[in-house]
């Protein structure tokens, strides 16, 4: 079972090498990542974009650009992310990289119905694992990123994401926490009356692979005195590796305390489509895009 980032990292060093491909890869935190998983045996490379700038930027930052395997020019980052796509659905790459390109634009190229990664009917959702300094193990999170206001079944898509995630990171029976601001079903508090829903539904083998509770508020979640204090009895309380969240707020704000004033470490893909995609903030920093290409590589070719 995988308990730390670093250990993630270890286990695809260890796995057959995927191909990554970025679009418009010619920002430095990127290039740095990139280059830095590559060094380190993760993911053979093609970098889509200006080549000439992605050059001169990885030589100001100390990198070799001959380390990238292979340099697709094309100056205009739509057309980059557009192209990055096309080699994925040809064959010619296992996972996608969000480089120096329009978060609008990259996710346009990755939703459009006939050239993107997208299956019919799939849903595209934002699956992150969260390293934090005093809990014992990883803490798989969704949605804090993509979907605004998930509905039931998007909720039960989430968790059904981020069991998969959990199995391949070694964890048998994952334990998920369906969170709320309380732990009892109120009509007026519409995310207990999902997170109960979910329960049952688990219960009753409609999802499968992982111990499910909630309501669940966060405290509850991850520390066995606020449960045992509060008298809550599940074998979720306290030890959960899974958080799914009642809105994008809510996970949008957690993720941002877990980076910014918590310590955590972070490492994040797009789940749904047909092969992973890394979908990095600007402000995120070289070390989380890094692991989170070892995330992305860990679940190629691993489907949802």
């Amino acid at each position: 079972m995988i308990k730390r980032l670093d250990e993630l990292v270890e286990k695809v060093k260890g796995e057959p090498s995927k191909r990554l491909v970025v679009a418009a890869g010619e920002d430095p935190h990127t290039i740095e990542a990139v280059a830095k998983a590559k060094k380190e045996g993760l993911v053979d490379v093609t970098m889509v974009g200006n080549t000439e700038k992605i050059k001169e930027v990885a030589l100001e930052h100390g990198v070799d650009p001959n380390i990238f395997d292979e340099i697709i020019n094309e100056e205009d980052s739509k057309k980059a992310a557009k192209q990055a796509v096309k080699l994925i659905r040809d064959g010619k790459g296992d996972m996608l990289m969000k480089g120096l390109v329009k978060t609008a634009d990259y996710m346009r190229a990755i939703l459009n119905k006939e050239e993107g990664l997208l299956p019919p009917g799939g849903l595209l959702s934002h699956v992150t694992l969260v390293e934090f300094p005093l809990y014992p193990k990883l803490l798989i999170v969704a949605d804090v990123a993509v979907i605004i206001a998930p509905d039931l079944a998007q909720k039960v898509k989430m968790l059904e994401y981020s069991i998969k995630v959990a199995h391949e990171l070694g964890i048998e029976t994952p334990k998920a926490a369906i969170i709320s601001a309380v732990e009892t079903v109120n009509p007026k508090m519409p995310s207990t009356l999902d997170a109960a829903l979910i329960r049952v539904m688990a219960e009753r083998g409609q999802i499968k692979g992982a111990l499910v509770d909630g309501p669940m508020a966060l405290d509850i979640a991850v520390s066995k005195e606020c449960a045992e204090i509060k008298g809550i009895r599940s074998e979720v309380a306290g030890d959960a590796d899974i958080l799914i969240f009642p809105n994008i707020e809510t996970g949008n704000v957690f993720f941002k305390t877990c980076t910014q004033l918590s310590g955590g470490r972070i490492a994040a893909i797009v789940a749904g489509t047909t092969a992973p995609c890394v979908l990095t903030s600007r402000a995120d920093s070289e070390d989380s895009k890094f692991l989170s290409i070892a995330l992305a590589a860990l679940m190629a070719g691993k489907g949802w």
